[in-house]
């Protein structure tokens, strides 16, 4: 059963993005080794409620829940996820099929 990992991601713009654009180049080939496709990666977003205002949305497809769970807890994963919680604020939701 196919699995979704959708984020918002919130870039504060007085501490400007860190190395979340060093953490979105080399996440991707990691994610992909998992089996996970990605659907949407953009900062094209718009606004529908004030309280929610991502920067960039992000929609992961992965095989199944397992597939997704193992890149995530990923040693190569884990060796670059300080690019991203220290530089952005990002919230994922898990959606299954």
């Amino acid at each position: 059963m196919s699995c979704y990992f959708l984020i918002d991601t919130y870039i504060d713009e007085r501490r400007g993005r860190g190395s979340y654009d060093d953490y979105i180049e080399n996440v991707k080939p990691i994610v992909e080794k998992y089996g996970g496709s990605y659907l949407l990666r953009t900062e094209k977003v718009a606004h529908l409620n004030p309280l929610r205002t991502p920067q960039r949305v992000i929609i992961i497809k992965f095989p199944n829940r397992e597939m997704l769970e193992t890149c995530f807890s990923s040693e190569e994963y884990k060796s670059i996820e300080r690019k991203r919680t220290e530089s952005v604020d990002a919230r994922a939701i898990i959606a299954e099929e």
